[in-house]
């Protein structure tokens, strides 16, 4: 099977999963904003159904493009393995993730003493919402590590091998090291909108609790990705979510 016909297999096969996504991060989108932009984005696109559908549109466009050229470059890199799970790679990746889980939930007790706009975040954390728990497991989880590792983190690597390592005949550590960096500020530099829009500012503390937090988990992610298969980061990246959201609503 050539090539291009392995990468719309896989992307194929993503594309359920960012139905789901696309539906519920359109949900959760509205609850990020102010009444006031709220009502703004609701008369733009002519009500909720149509900001979902949009949301939707823009998440199943995204995980097709991403997936399918991430897919080209993460094989041309060598960095495509057999989407399964084994035992010895889930040995490391689920302590890892469990401990990052746990070291992002501490955020509700840490810098919460310096952000007071924090309080009512959390308190909207500590309890269940649906919406919330779909978009951070399966849009984070997987669509975002479609778009910034598989894709984003590959093509970084691959642009540094060629620009900075032409007489290596595969791509060197350090380039694929150097994209990892790269795309892990890059993928914490993306949470900012979301950060100015929930908090309606973005003071200097807040940039520092969004690129050290997103920043140091896009760091693992990569780490996963590039030593264990894609399918790894997003595990990683899923669980993260799902000990953070459960240790939140358990004890705020």
């Amino acid at each position: 099977m050539s090539p291009a016909k392995r990468a719309l297999l896989f992307t194929a096969a993503l594309l359920p999963v960012a139905v789901v996504a696309g539906w519920f991060v359109g949900s959760y989108s509205m609850g990020l904003l102010d009444p006031a932009m709220l009502e703004e984005a609701l008369a733009q696109v002519g009500g909720a159904v149509n900001l979902r559908l949009v949301a939707l549109a823009q998440t199943i466009l995204y995980t097709a493009l991403f997936g399918f050229f991430g897919y080209l470059l993460a094989e041309r890199l060598g960095l495509m393995r057999p989407l399964r799970l084994e035992r010895a790679p889930l040995h490391r990746v689920i302590p890892v993730s469990l401990l990052c889980g746990v070291i992002l939930a501490l955020d509700a007790w840490t810098f919460i003493r310096w952000i007071p706009a924090l309080h009512g975040y959390y308190a909207a954390a500590g309890t269940f919402d649906a919406s919330t728990w779909i978009a951070s497991i399966l849009y984070g989880g997987v669509i975002e590590e479609v778009m910034m590792r598989l894709f984003l983190m590959s093509l970084l690597a691959f642009l540094l091998w060629k620009l900075f390592f032409r007489r290596a005949e595969t791509v060197p550590d350090g380039a694929i090291i150097a994209a990892n960096v790269i795309a892990a500020l890059l993928f914490a530099a993306g949470h900012l909108p979301a950060t100015a829009a929930t908090f309606g500012q973005l003071t200097p503390l807040l940039l520092l609790r969004c690129l050290l937090l997103n920043g140091a988990a896009g760091l693992v992610f990569g780490r996963f990705y590039r030593r264990c298969g894609i399918q790894y980061a997003m595990l990683s990246h899923a669980l993260l979510h799902i000990v953070s959201r459960t240790i939140w609503l358990l004890f705020l």
